[in-house]
C-alpha cells in the first residue's frame, strides 16, 4: 500500500525542491535520425480520436451553414418577425462530453432518419425555445421570466410545430449527401437520460446561434459517428461540391420541365406572301382569289409563339385541317417579310 504523506512532509518535500536538495528526473531521450531540437511532437488524446478529417467537417460545416439559412427564413415567415440562424462552431467530442454540457432540463429532441443508421440529437436551449412559444401565443417577449422547468404538454406541442420545419430543412440539406427524411423520433427533457451511443463514442456536434429580436440561444445538432460513417467518402470537400453541383443541376433541370411542360403555346403556319394594291385590298370579298407565286407543293412556314422552327406540309386529319411537320426550319428558309405577315394563314391543328 502506498504511504501517504501529510501536510508538513509536502511543504518539506516543496521546500527541498526548491532549494535543489532533490535531484529532479532527467527529461526523457527521443531516439530518432533527427536531433532533438528537429523533432516533430504534436499531442494526441487518445481519449478524444479525430475520427472526421478537417475536410469533411469543413463540408459539414458549409452544409449546415445552408440549412441555417433555410431555417432561419422559414422560421420568420412562421412567427412574423427576423430569426437568424448560423453556425457558431463545429467540433468532435465524446458523447458524454456533449451531454454534460447541456442544460438540464432543456429541450431535446431524438431525430431518426430510416435511411441512416442510428440516430441523431437536436438540442435547443430554453433561453430561446420560450420566447419562440411567447410568440407563438402572442407575447411580446418584453419581460419574459425563462423558467427552469420542463416543457407542459401543450408547449411540446408548439415546440414540434418548430422541430418539424427543422427536419423538413434538415432532410432538404442532407439530400445533397444522400437522400433522407428525419422525423422527430422521441422527446426528452433531461438528456442525461439518453444514451444513443456509448460514452466515449465520438460525435460532431454542430452549434447553432439563433437570434430572434433582443433574445438569442443556442441550438446543438449531435451527429454520432456511426450515421455518418457510410457516407464519409462523399464528405471529402471537393467530392461534396462536385456532387452537390451536379444533383442540383439535374433537380433544377427536372423541375424546370415539369413546370414548362403544360405551358400553352401559340402555333402560326404561313401559307404563302405576295404583294397586292391597296385599292384591291380595300375591294376584297368573300370568294375572291388571292395569286402567289409559291407552288402548292412546297413547305409551309410554321412559327411557335413567333419565332421559325418548322417546315411542313397541308393536310387534313381526322376531318380537320391540319399540317404534318417534315423538318425544322433553317434560318435561310425563314425569312418571311413583314409585310407578308398579313396574307392568309391557317393554325395548325
Amino acid at each position: 500500500m502506498t504511504d501517504v504523506l501529510d501536510q508538513s512532509e509536502v511543504d518539506a518535500l516543496l521546500a527541498a525542491v526548491d532549494a535543489g536538495q532533490v535531484q529532479q528526473d532527467a527529461p526523457p531521450k527521443i531516439f530518432g535520425g533527427k536531433s532533438p531540437g528537429q523533432v516533430d511532437v504534436q499531442v494526441y488524446d487518445f481519449k478524444r480520436p479525430e475520427r472526421v478529417s478537417k475536410d469533411q467537417m469543413r463540408a459539414l460545416e458549409a452544409l449546415h451553414e445552408g440549412f441555417g439559412r433555410n431555417l432561419g427564413a422559414a422560421l420568420s415567415g412562421y412567427l412574423r418577425t427576423i430569426i437568424e440562424v448560423s453556425v457558431a462552431h463545429i467540433e468532435q467530442l465524446t458523447y458524454s462530453e456533449f451531454i454534460h454540457s447541456l442544460p438540464n432540463p432543456t429541450c431535446f429532441n431524438l431525430l431518426k432518419a430510416e435511411q441512416l443508421d442510428g440516430q441523431l440529437c437536436l438540442e435547443i436551449s430554453p433561453l430561446i425555445i420560450y420566447p419562440i412559444i411567447d410568440r407563438l401565443l402572442g407575447g411580446s417577449n418584453a419581460d419574459l421570466f425563462i423558467p427552469q422547468r420542463p416543457l407542459t404538454q401543450i408547449e411540446q406541442r408548439l415546440v414540434q410545430r418548430i422541430t418539424d420545419r427543422a427536419t423538413h430543412h434538415l432532410s432538404e440539406a442532407w439530400s445533397n449527401l444522400t437522400p433522407v427524411t428525419f422525423s422527430v423520433q422521441d422527446f426528452e427533457s433531461n438528456p442525461q437520460l439518453v444514451q444513443i451511443v456509448p460514452p466515449n463514442e465520438t460525435v460532431v456536434v454542430v452549434g447553432f446561434e439563433l437570434k430572434m429580436g433582443n433574445r438569442a440561444g443556442t441550438m446543438s445538432l449531435c451527429i454520432p459517428y456511426n450515421v455518418i460513417e457510410p457516407i464519409m467518402g462523399v464528405l471529402a470537400a471537393q467530392n461534396w461540391f462536385s456532387y452537390q453541383r451536379k444533383g442540383g443541376q439535374e433537380d433544377h433541370l427536372r423541375k424546370l420541365k415539369h413546370t414548362v411542360s403544360h405551358a400553352p403555346l401559340e402555333v402560326r403556319a404561313f401559307l404563302a406572301q405576295t404583294t397586292i394594291k391597296l385599292s384591291d385590298l380595300l375591294a376584297l370579298q368573300i370568294g375572291d382569289v388571292i395569286t402567289t407565286e409559291k407552288d402548292c407543293a412546297k413547305d409551309v412556314l410554321v412559327q411557335i409563339e413567333g419565332k421559325h422552327k418548322f417546315l411542313g406540309q397541308i393536310g387534313e386529319f381526322r376531318g380537320s385541317r391540319a399540317i404534318r411537320i417534315t423538318r425544322q426550319c433553317q434560318q435561310a428558309e425563314a425569312r418571311v417579310e413583314k409585310a407578308g405577315h398579313s396574307a392568309h394563314g391557317g393554325e395548325a391543328r
